[in-house]
Formats: structure tokens, sequence, C-alpha cells
């Protein structure tokens, strides 16, 4: 039996529509520019003929459920919110074809992408990783998830910040489609049972302050909330 120096960590975990059994987080992925009006307002537009998939990721320990209060982050005087639909992945999948990406899903769920946009936008002029802007503590905030296989291809995404709307899009606005990106991916992972990909956000990301109050939503999916306090 292995003995540790210190306690570990218990694993992330989320709660599940209807079910007692929570859902075990392994990794968080993230798409990078998925909508064109975002990719547009971040200075980056898209050309799916000529353009690959990206992704960033971030530590399952950036994990916080909805209706959280966090702090306003260290080292940034720009936080900035983007909403996203989550994929749970519930099968293992490795190489696998747009025709075959759909056996992977598990469910879905709200997601919010919080980032410290100063520390990115620096990072990417320079040609450096992202982890300071994007692996921020307790910026990976996920709603319940909805167990639901089916492929979702469309449904109103909305985000407000204390009652303003902010962010309002369809998915069925996505570039890459849920099945594209699933196929992408596993090209470079062995995904797993446990895996989460936020898919992207759509135009009208902002910052927030704290004493802000940020709420969203997904058809068919759910609701997301998040309250920012003070920086500790």
């Amino acid at each position: 039996m292995t003995t540790y120096l210190f306690p570990p960590a218990a694993t992330p975990s989320i709660p599940v529509r209807g079910m007692a059994a929570h859902f075990p987080v392994q990794r968080l992925f993230f798409v990078g520019r998925n909508y064109h009006a975002h990719a547009i307002e971040m200075g980056r537009p898209v050309d799916k003929a000529a353009s690959k998939l990206f992704y960033f990721t971030k530590a399952p320990q950036t994990l916080v459920l909805s209706g959280a209060t966090v702090p306003y982050p260290p080292g940034t005087s720009n936080y900035q919110f983007e909403m996203e639909l989550v994929l749970a992945i519930g099968a293992p999948g490795f190489r696998v074809t747009e025709a075959q990406a759909a056996e992977m899903i598990y469910g879905y769920a709200c997601g919010l992408d919080m980032t410290r946009r100063d520390l990115q936008l620096t990072a990417r002029e320079q040609g450096r990783p992202w982890d300071l802007g994007k692996d921020v503590e307790q910026s990976s905030v996920v709603s319940e998830i909805v167990p639901n296989p089916a492929v979702l291809r469309s449904g109103t995404l909305a985000l407000a910040v204390n009652g303003q709307t902010k962010q309002k899009a369809d998915l069925s606005q996505l570039i890459w489609s849920i099945p594209e990106i699933l196929a992408d991916l596993s090209q470079f992972y062995h995904l797993q049972p446990g895996d989460l990909v936020f898919t992207g956000t759509p135009e009208g990301v902002g910052a927030v302050l704290p004493g802000d109050r940020i709420e969203g939503s997904i058809d068919g999916v759910g609701s997301i909330a998040l309250t920012i306090a003070e920086p500790r």
C-alpha cells in the first residue's frame, strides 16, 4: 500500500443531474476560437478551409462548481468571462472518426473559462505559452452534467453580468462541430472517461470586477452562475 508525505488532493468531480454519483474529472481541454465573431473580436479571424483546430489545457484543480463565489485573481486588471458548452466524455477513444465520435459522449454542461486577458494577450504577442492567462486558480466553472449521448447541433447560449446580456449565440454557429472536435482531439490524446472539452466561446467576452454576478444558460443543458469576490 502506497504511503504519502501528505494527503493527496481529492479527485475533482461534478454533480450529474438525477443521480447521486458524481462525474470524476480527469483532464480539461479547451478549444480556441470556435466562433467566427469571437475570433474577429480577438483579432484572429478563422478561415476553416485553411485553419486547424487548436487547444489549450487547464489543470483539473482549477475546477469550481456553478454557484461558487471566487476571489478576483492576482496579477491581472482585466479578468474576463467566456461562456461555453462543455462536453463530458464517457467512453475512451483514440484516433476516432467523426462517425465514431458520438459513442464517446456522456453528456453536457455549461461552462465558464475565466481568463486573465491582459496576461494572455501579452503572452500571445510574445509567442509564449498562455498558462498565466488561462490556467488560473478557480477559473474553470462548470454546472451539473446532463446525461445526453446525442450530438448537440443547435441551442441558444447566453450570458449576463449583473442582469445585462453580454453574450448570446447559437451552438449551430460553432466553426467546428462536436464530432469534428472529438475526431481531431483524439488524434493527439487517448481520450478517457472523465475528460471535459470546453468547445469555445462566442463574441461578447468582457471584464468583470469584484461584486459582479455572472449568470449563463444553454438551451437543453442548464444554467450556471458565478460571483466575483474581493481579491485575497
